[in-house]
């Protein structure tokens, strides 16, 4: 005849205080209508009291194919890298606002480079329990040529990641 041990456990808060612990969520934006898609679903999604939000747009450097040193550099394209950047920060700061306007508390945070690397070291940086961003639903060859910013950050990532889809017509 087998015997059953006999297990007493303690009730504890450990789970309720689990509950109530704040998030970090790190919300990358581009202007896409998929990217609003993530916003409104961050929006949408109640988190723990205290939660902080951090909205963050990657702006990619112009074409390094054509480097300050090298003969052919147009200087036409530091105007195009301020206004990119002058873009970049006026989106975060629109999103931010539609953020607070629900009482969430936001910060707000611009980055150069690989969209999908600055994500994932902001992110490990942060300590983010969370990234959420929209996916542009790439297939095929154009996947293939473009890569995928979401797919990449979800393979990556150290934290949980939401990639927030938008239904396509049949």
């Amino acid at each position: 005849m087998a015997r059953r041990a006999r297990i007493h456990v303690e009730p504890t808060n450990a789970g309720r205080e689990h509950k109530k612990r704040k998030m970090k969520v790190l919300l990358a934006v581009d202007g896409s209508k998929y990217s609003e898609a993530a916003v409104r679903t961050v929006l949408e999604q109640s988190r723990p009291p205290g939660s902080e939000i951090q909205v963050l747009h990657v702006v990619e450097p112009p074409s390094l194919l054509v480097g300050r040193e090298m003969s052919g550099y147009d200087r036409a394209l530091d105007a195009v890298w301020e206004a990119e950047t002058k873009h970049a920060e006026d989106l975060v700061t629109k999103v931010a606002g539609e953020l607070r306007a629900k009482g969430l508390k936001v910060t707000t945070s611009v980055h150069q480079g690989d969209p999908q690397s600055k994500i994932i070291d902001v992110a490990a940086k942060w300590h983010a329990d969370l990234i959420v961003l929209g996916s542009h639903g790439r297939k095929g060859f154009e996947h293939f040529l473009l890569g995928s910013v979401s797919d990449g950050v979800a393979r990556h990532a150290r934290c949980s990641v939401e990639i927030v889809r938008i239904r396509s017509n049949p």
